[in-house]
């Protein structure tokens, strides 16, 4: 391959790659061609991308950007899962691709300077709360005090209709019983 070749591929690996906080790597040897379109597919729809990467040509393309020393996972064969969804999105739909597909070896997850080694890493990973689990986490711990306060001042309500409420059949019963008692006086 000459060096131009090499540096139109990794211009494109660059661009493709430069607005990625994290990344996956799987293995894709002994994926026959179905197969690989089949995980492409699926991962598409989950708004994913592979790409089987030539690990130097990865290596140069992301010194210089967020993932930056990733290539510890770039060893032999090496496809590369990104997108926009976050990495517990990304780990999840590897996962479901491993049900899938046995012989599919998960090398790992790789984000924040972070990595996640293997089947186990990419299980890890995978257990965190996606971008918008962790918002609705953050907004019902915000909201429960809120609803204590809520709770507690409706209990109080609760109490005090209560007592009326049977103050007022008290009346109602001393009523009866006068107007009973006057009748027969």
């Amino acid at each position: 391959m000459s060096k131009q070749v090499k540096a139109l591929i990794t211009q494109e690996i660059a661009s493709r790659l430069k607005d990625v906080d994290g990344v996956a790597v799987i293995n894709p040897r002994g994926i026959d061609a179905n197969k690989n379109h089949q995980i492409r597919r699926r991962l598409h729809e989950k708004g994913l991308r592979m790409m089987v990467v030539k690990n130097t040509l990865a290596r140069r393309a992301t010194s210089d950007s967020k993932l930056k020393g990733f290539d510890r996972l770039l060893e032999g064969p090496s496809a590369v899962v990104f997108g926009k969804a976050s990495i517990a999105t990304i780990a999840r739909a590897l996962l479901d691709e491993r049900k899938e597909l046995e012989s599919l070896e998960l090398r790992g997850v790789y984000f924040d300077g972070e990595f996640y080694i293997g089947e186990k890493g990419v299980e890890q990973v995978s257990k965190l709360p996606t971008r918008e689990e962790a918002i609705a986490l953050i907004a019902a711990a915000l909201a429960a005090p809120g609803r204590g306060i809520a709770a507690a001042m409706a209990s109080q309500a609760r109490n005090i209709a209560g007592c009326v409420k049977t103050i007022e059949q008290k009346a109602g019963q001393k009523e009866a019983a006068a107007s009973a008692a006057s009748p027969a006086a």
